[in-house]
C-alpha cells in the first residue's frame, strides 16, 4: 500500500522551490537507478548528476526556459549509448563474469549471439533500443524519488543536440534522452499541485485474457 500512496502523492511538478535534496536521498535514488532492469543487463546508458547552478543556468534555455531546470536541487540527465559495440558488450560480460566468479568462456555463446544481433542493426535501431532501456531507468528513478518524498519533473522537452554539445556527450558515444529534475514543489506557485490526479480508468486500461 505504501508504494501506491507514494505514486498517488507524486505528480510532474511544474514549479519547484529551490530547496536542496539531501545527499542521502539523492544516493537512494541513484542506487535505485543502478539496480534497474535492462535488456541482457547491459544498462546501455549513463546518468549525469548535475547540481552545479551555473551549469543548470546554461541548460535552462536548451530546455525551452523551463523553470524547474534552475529551481531543482539536482538534474539527472539520461544519456543512452548511440549504438551497441563489441567493445561495450565485451566489457559488460567481462565485468559480470569477474564479479560472479565465472570464466569468460561461460558466457561466450550468448555474448557472441548478442554481438552479432546488435552489430547487424543500424545505429538508429541501436539507439532506439538503448533509449528504451534508459526510459526504464527513468521510471525507476521517479518511483524511488516518490518513495523519498522528493518531487520530480521528467522532461523530453529540450534540444538534445544542443545539450549533447554542451556536455560533450558525442565524444563519449552518448545521446541525451531525458532530463529528470529533482527537488521540492512550490505549492503556492504550481498550478498543478492541488488538482486531482487523473489517470485512465481500469476498464479502459486493462484487457484481461483469462
Amino acid at each position: 500500500m505504501k508504494l501506491l500512496e507514494d505514486l498517488n502523492w507524486r505528480y510532474a511538478t511544474k514549479k519547484m522551490n529551490g530547496e536542496k535534496v539531501s545527499q542521502e536521498k539523492i544516493d537512494f535514488i541513484l542506487e535505485a537507478i543502478r539496480l534497474s532492469p535492462s535488456s541482457s543487463g547491459l544498462q546501455p546508458y549513463e546518468i549525469l548528476v548535475v547540481s552545479n547552478q551555473e551549469l543548470k543556468e546554461k541548460i535552462r534555455p536548451i530546455a525551452f526556459g523551463q523553470s524547474q531546470i534552475t529551481d531543482a536541487s539536482h538534474l539527472l540527465i539520461f544519456a543512452s549509448w548511440e549504438q551497441y559495440t563489441e567493445e561495450r558488450i565485451n566489457a559488460y560480460f567481462e565485468r559480470a563474469n569477474r564479479e560472479r566468479g565465472l570464466p569468460d568462456s561461460a558466457t561466450d555463446a550468448y555474448r557472441t549471439r548478442l554481438i552479432q544481433m546488435t552489430t547487424s542493426q543500424t545505429p538508429e535501431q541501436n539507439f532506439a533500443h538503448t533509449a528504451k532501456q534508459a526510459a526504464i531507468a527513468l521510471g525507476i528513478a521517479i518511483v524511488a524519488a516518490a518513495n523519498q518524498k522528493v518531487d520530480t519533473t521528467p522532461m523530453e522537452g529540450f534540444d538534445a543536440n544542443q545539450l549533447d554539445e554542451l556536455l560533450g556527450l558525442s565524444e563519449k558515444g552518448l545521446k541525451s534522452t531525458a532530463i529528470l529534475a529533482l527537488g521540492y514543489r512550490d505549492e503556492s506557485g504550481d498550478w498543478l499541485a492541488k488538482l486531482k490526479k487523473v489517470r485512465t480508468p481500469k476498464e479502459l486500461l486493462y484487457t484481461h485474457l483469462n
